[in-house]
């Protein structure tokens, strides 16, 4: 490096230093729980919490990209990126990666859904330094080299035929389907068997390239650690690799969605030879931001969130049609979903699906009871703060609170606002989501009769 060159590297890296913003999000007590955020010129967000008395930390970077953003014929590319990130650096290979960590006793891990990726690394506080070198090296030094891609396409398309293989998993993406047609929500996450094997790693290096800018990114810690030295190795790493961005780059904005098709009445049926019949019953949602979200959760934990629900009394402990039944509800930046799933017998799916519509509607209807709504609350406030009891729970949290809400509430705020719902807020909710005409989806070996009859559940 010239003179010249290395004065401007030091002036570009000193007038980096000096425009960092440092916010305290949240004030913990007594420096316990207290979430800070520091925002890089190049536009690199990064969220840490401290626990002080926990000997381990998690690290983790998002990634503001999930399957959603993809093109029909890209369908999976995000996901194989995924798997590639882990496949090689311009300082690391493949091993020296998994054996850095396994080293030092942590785990390391990825994960992708229809709206963002994760990396993440959990480790005893002192190896943090390592993790943090090892999670940006790859997020920022991948190589995507084409070998590697048709090594890893392999095993992509093994995990797909895992995924086939397990019906229980495999009827949520055809509901997803069903819910929303061939749109970007509607297709699996992992990709086809056709799909996957027509992604070149040219294709995979331009997505890469496209989606994985300091200003896509939200780099979160949760654990024993200090902000201030987190942001220190966090910015060191990204200046090592050149990859802290411009000055005046702006970090993206939380997703805000766009016009998604959703259906109702619809029903698929993909036959299979299995010992049960796999259901999803269910119908548009709430989108993550809409504010009747909290009211909905107590309203998804009174129907299918435990023992006690409504779903598990009538459909398991008072009939025993089924082992497996709940509700849950997914939300996206513009739309969401309400699903009820069982697993049964192919000769009780009509009986179970009865029973969940009967229930539905019946609540849409006259609503919940307000035992039934202090039950739900209490077991959501419970549920709630029992999942955030590591710090792989918190670092998640706060990471995908920045990615797509952009702001952070503390677990007091959260626990409050879940206090704040009325039974009347319940049943507003209740009426809106669950008095909408269902959509189904059912894997198993139903007979030409049977599946004639599945209509009937959403008529």
């Amino acid at each position: 490096m010239t003179s010249r060159n290395a004065t401007a590297t030091a002036r570009t890296s000193t007038e980096a230093r000096a425009v960092a913003r440092t916010q305290t999000l949240i004030k913990g007590t007594n420096g316990i729980g207290t979430v800070r955020k520091t925002t890089l010129p190049g536009g690199l967000r990064i969220v840490t919490e401290t626990l002080p008395s926990v000997r381990s930390a998690t690290f983790g970077i998002w990634a503001h990209v999930g399957s959603r953003d993809e093109t029909p014929s890209l369908n999976g590319a995000t996901h194989y990126l995924e798997h590639l990130l882990f496949k090689g650096t311009g300082r690391r290979s493949a091993l020296d990666i998994s054996a850095a960590i396994d080293a030092v006793g942590g785990e390391m891990n990825a994960f992708t859904a229809k709206e963002y990726t994760c990396y993440y690394a959990r480790v005893l506080d002192t190896d943090l330094p390592l993790a943090i070198d090892v999670v940006c090296d790859m997020l920022t030094g991948s190589l995507i080299l084409e070998e590697d891609v048709n090594v890893e396409r392999g095993a992509i398309l093994e995990e797909i035929a895992m995924t086939e293989d397990d019906p229980g998993d495999c009827v949520h993406d055809l509901f997803a389907h069903t819910m929303f047609g061939d749109n970007a929500l509607g297709r699996p996450v992992l990709g086809t068997v056709d799909t996957v094997n027509a992604l070149s790693a040219d294709r995979i290096r331009r997505f890469y390239k496209k989606h994985y800018d300091p200003t896509h990114l939200v780099v979160a810690a949760a654990g024993n650690i200090d902000h201030n030295k987190v942001v220190r190795q966090v910015r060191a790493a990204f200046e090592k690799a050149g990859a802290l961005g411009g000055p005046d780059a702006v970090p993206v904005a939380p997703r805000d969605g766009r016009r998604t098709i959703r259906t109702a009445g619809r029903v698929e049926l993909l036959g299979r030879k299995t010992e049960q019949a796999h259901v999803v019953l269910g119908m548009p949602g709430l989108a993550r931001t809409d504010d009747r979200r909290w009211a909905l959760g107590v309203l998804n934990t009174a129907l299918g969130g435990g023992m006690s629900s409504r779903l598990f009394q009538e459909v398991r402990e008072k009939r025993g049609l089924a082992y497996s039944v709940y509700s849950y509800t997914s939300g996206f930046a513009d739309c969401g979903l309400f699903g009820v799933y069982a697993g049964c017998r192919p000769s009780q799916v009509h009986d179970v699906l009865k029973i969940c519509r009967d229930e539905l509607d019946h609540v849409a209807e006259h609503g919940l009871s307000d035992d039934e709504i202090a039950r739900a609350m209490g077991q959501l406030q419970g549920s709630t703060v029992l999942g955030l009891e590591d710090t792989g729970a918190l670092m998640n949290r706060i990471g995908k609170s920045e990615l797509c809400w952009g702001e952070q509430m503390s677990v007091d705020d959260m626990l409050a606002r879940i206090a704040q719902v009325t039974p009347d807020e319940v049943r507003a909710v209740a009426r809106d989501v669950l008095g909408r005409r269902p959509s189904l989806s059912v894997i198993g070996p139903l007979k030409d009769k049977q599946a004639s009859r599945l209509h009937e559940a959403v008529a």
